[in-house]
């Protein structure tokens, strides 16, 4: 089994909602996804999304996106961005799944001896602009994190667990975070990542932190191809 991970694929929601207004890098992007989607993954395999799946405003108008990646081969593993405004019962959302997707929601998934786990995530203290609700926030998924890694450590004890984030887990000044802390107490084997675009992508996280590998895979600056995720 190999996992391979690409996020914020920013499917259009049953609109005509072009993505080259943001560039023309973007033009078809998920056709070109899609290829090398096929011609890497085996039904073996398993593709991580950590977020910004769906333009859709509700699960109905997700569902031709859902499918659509769903007809692509492997087993997907799905976390919710800040952008995925048709999350919202994670009831419906995992019933209307098609076969081998899977959705995550501050829990875990047993595959292959491998376990995901994972939570959106938020803008880390030292990230401008900086309010009351988003410290808030931030405080709440960092207990939602440990909620999941936890959950990870129950269904597969001594398993070293994949964690998916949407937001990135540290600051743009690449400072600890509540995030990397857990990743660290619990030993995580990779963390991947998404949300940074264009200029953003500058500030990465590190690519390593404390022996743990971090993928950013936001899907335009992987150049809209799947990234391997490599684990000792």
């Amino acid at each position: 089994m190999k996992i391979f991970a690409i996020g914020d694929l920013h499917l259009p929601g049953g609109d005509d909602k072009a993505m080259d207004v943001f560039g023309a890098h973007w033009a078809d992007h998920f056709t070109r996804i899609a290829a090398d989607w096929r011609a890497r993954v085996t039904p073996r395999d398993v593709v991580l999304v950590p977020g910004d799946i769906s333009w859709a405003m509700d699960l109905a108008g997700a569902l031709p996106d859902l499918l659509a990646i769903g007809a692509l081969p492997g087993r997907k593993v799905l976390l919710r961005g800040n952008h995925d405004y048709w999350w919202s019962s994670l009831t419906q959302v995992r019933a209307a799944l098609p076969a081998g997707m899977y959705a995550l929601q501050n829990d875990a998934l047993l595959l292959d001896g491998r376990v995901f786990c994972g939570t959106r995530g938020w803008v880390c203290p030292g990230d401008p602009p900086q309010s009351e609700e988003d410290a808030r926030i931030y405080r709440r998924e960092v207990l939602r994190l440990d909620l999941s890694l936890r959950a990870a450590a129950r269904v597969a004890p001594g398993v070293a667990p994949v964690a998916l984030m949407h937001f990135p887990p540290c600051n743009d000044k690449g400072e600890p975070s509540g995030f990397t802390a857990l990743l660290e107490a619990y030993g995580a084997a990779a963390l991947v990542y998404g949300h940074l675009h264009g200029a953003g992508l500058k500030h990465a996280a590190p690519a390593v932190w404390a022996g743990i590998p971090f993928y950013q895979v936001s899907c335009d600056g992987l150049g809209f191809v799947l990234r391997e995720v490599e684990i000792a």
